[in-house]
């Protein structure tokens, strides 16, 4: 959620900070704002997009520090008073942007009220800016300063109970600004004569590609030509320099309307990338140098426990399918923010395996904290390197699918998926379930997949005009069974992110058990029937749903001549594996749901009430 951002350089800080915040939308755009660092701090705020924030800048506004911020709204309706920097003091002393939640602003709230501080918003930022203004001035009308912003800080950081990446701003502390992380992402970047700090790198990415990502309970000092990273304890911390390895052309919409659009299409590319390096067609071997397991530890897995959210729910759903048919694994899957709630039962041999596209879910980093508290080994899947994820876990996979923008994830999603299959088949490998020659088989099968979704995006106006023909529905049904049971609650949340449309997804045997009450004349039932050994119970259900005059648009094989004679609509996928053709499916109901919302005029790459990292609870 929300995106921060500060500066520290020689250029003007506003237009830096505006062009940051651009990078950043995509986290939360109910709200926008800026201050900046000049012979005192000027305060900037808009509702609605950063395009609007920019409007009411001024053209010569002075300073080169500064800090930003476009929020997605926790506490308090998105409004121009409500929108970040919060400030403290009269005239203003402290200016602060946050990424997090603050769980007990409330109790922090009546305290500094009782202390004559005055509060304009409903934030739960606020209180960070009074309590940093009492730490450094003593009182509201303080004016002479106590100690230094850096020992401010800290020690009001011992008084609050809750996540947080915080840019902070000094009046009386010129040339600097301050940093604060726990449980909310913050990366610093390195310039010539410049700092940046950011939620995320992308930010940046055009100035600089030399990072350090910040710790939790760590705080850092930025200047122009200085960073400082402190420990809790106050200590200098060296840190390692990383350099991200794509730039920001990657992020561009390269011609495509959207970004959702282009990252639709960039599946090709980073199902390859996924998968490059990663096995020996000639020998039937699945490598995956990173999985810091010997082959003894996967022989006596008798549990893998998957901890995922929203969309990496969904391919954690599938992956259970995948280590239990594949290498005979009892697997469990639990949605993260209820998994730390219901007392874990973790027993020897299990391995627990947290999907995160971004490494900072908030849920998702809590649950993988709780399952380590039981001593349980852990591995992550995630997209970003250098995420909170991949410092708390004891492997780590790359996706390396490159920069997703788009709010509703799609290649992060499919790599997703193909490290779940190289995973569960190297499993199945060293537990003596699969021969080298099986998996020679299943890799050449894995190879297509790329080519094959090209085939798919080269057809994408049927799907368009599908679409269009049913973009004022009501609402939609999505049905599956077995590996594409899955696929079908991921069409269906795709539609309900972007679409705004009601939308559900099933097992399809389940339909009868209830949600068929809610069939109506014409209802679209988008039913995933590729050829398999549920193929002809799909069917069944097909029959079902047209019994009550509902309208089926059928996902099928290229090469089912059967499917037409039940479904009002047919969308075709290439032949493939039954194994793998959800990677295929899910294609198409992807399009699916960019098409309709296209059709409905929806915002795509940033639905409403939306963020891509939702690094809160």
């Amino acid at each position: 959620m929300c995106g921060i951002v500060g500066y520290a350089g020689e250029n003007s800080a506003a237009s830096v900070i505006i062009e940051s915040l651009k990078k950043l939308e995509y986290r939360g755009y109910d709200s926008a704002g800026i201050s900046v660092l000049g012979s005192g701090i000027d305060t900037y705020k808009s509702v609605g997009k950063i395009i609007n924030l920019e409007a009411i800048i001024p053209e010569k506004i002075s300073g080169n520090i500064g800090i930003g911020h476009t929020r997605w709204a926790t506490h308090g309706r998105p409004s121009t008073i409500n929108a970040h920097p919060h400030n403290s003091g009269n005239p203003c002393k402290i200016s602060v942007v946050h990424n997090g939640i603050i769980e007990n602003y409330m109790a922090l709230k009546e305290q500094l009220t009782a202390e004559g501080y005055e509060f304009k918003s409903e934030t739960d930022t606020e209180v960070v800016a009074h309590l940093l203004h009492k730490h450094i001035y003593g009182k509201p009308e303080g004016t002479e300063t106590k100690c230094e912003l850096l020992t401010g800080l800290r020690e009001a950081l011992k008084e609050i109970e809750g996540s947080y990446a915080l840019a902070v701003l000094c009046a009386d502390e010129q040339g600097k600004l301050v940093l604060a992380r726990k449980d909310s992402p913050l990366v610093i970047g390195l310039g010539n004569g410049e700092n940046f700090a950011a939620s995320d790198v992308t930010a940046f990415l055009n100035y600089t590609r030399d990072v350090i990502f910040v710790n939790d309970f760590e705080t850092a000092v930025l200047t122009p030509t200085s960073v400082e990273i402190f420990d809790r304890e106050g200590k200098i911390r060296e840190k390692k320099i990383e350099k991200i390895e794509w730039d920001f052309e990657a992020a561009e919409k390269a011609g495509y309307e959207h970004f959702m659009l282009k990252e639709i299409h960039e599946q090709v590319s980073a199902i390859h990338n996924t998968l490059a390096g990663k096995f020996s067609e000639l020998e039937g071997t699945i490598s995956l140098k990173e999985l810091n397991m010997t082959e003894d530890e996967i022989k006596k897995l008798s549990r893998v426990q998957i901890l995922a959210c929203g969309t990496s729910w969904h391919a954690g759903l599938l992956g259970k399918y995948l280590f239990e048919q594949l290498a005979g694994i009892h697997c469990d899957i639990d949605i993260c923010s209820e998994y730390r709630y219901r007392s874990p039962v973790i027993s020897d041999g299990t391995l627990a395996i947290a999907i995160t596209q971004s490494g900072e879910t908030a849920d998702t980093l809590a649950a993988v904290r709780e399952v380590m508290s039981y001593h349980c080994p852990t591995l992550a899947i995630t997209n970003v390197v250098g995420s909170t994820i991949t410092r708390e876990t004891n492997s780590v996979l790359y996706t390396r699918a490159g920069p997703e923008i788009g709010v509703a994830a799609t290649k992060t999603f499919s790599t997703q998926l193909t490290l779940l299959y190289l995973l569960a088949v190297k499993f199945a490998l060293s537990r003596g379930k699969l021969s080298p020659n099986y998996v020679k088989g299943f890799i050449t099968d894995l190879r297509k997949i790329p080519g094959q979704i090209q085939q798919i995006l080269s057809q994408k106006e049927v799907v368009k005009e599908c679409a269009e023909n049913f973009a004022q529905a009501k609402s939609y049904f999505f049905l599956g069974r077995h590996l594409n049971y899955p696929i079908a609650l991921e069409g269906a949340l795709k539609l309900k992110e972007i679409s705004y449309l009601h939308a559900e997804g099933f097992a399809a045997g389940e339909l009868k058990h209830g949600p068929i009450a809610l069939l109506e004349k014409g209802t679209p039932v988008v039913t995933i029937a590729t050829r398999g050994q549920t193929y002809d119970k799909v069917l069944s259900n097909i029959k079902e749903v047209k019994a009550r005059d509902a309208t089926v648009i059928a996902v099928a094989d290229n090469k089912d001549t059967e499917i037409g004679k039940y479904a009002d609509v047919v969308l075709t996928i290439p032949q493939s594996s039954e194994l793998l053709s959800p990677l295929l499916s899910v294609v198409i109901l992807q399009l699916l749901a960019y098409y309709t919302a296209l059709a409905r005029g929806c915002s795509i790459d940033k639905p409403r009430n939306l963020a891509k990292s939702v690094t809160v609870e």
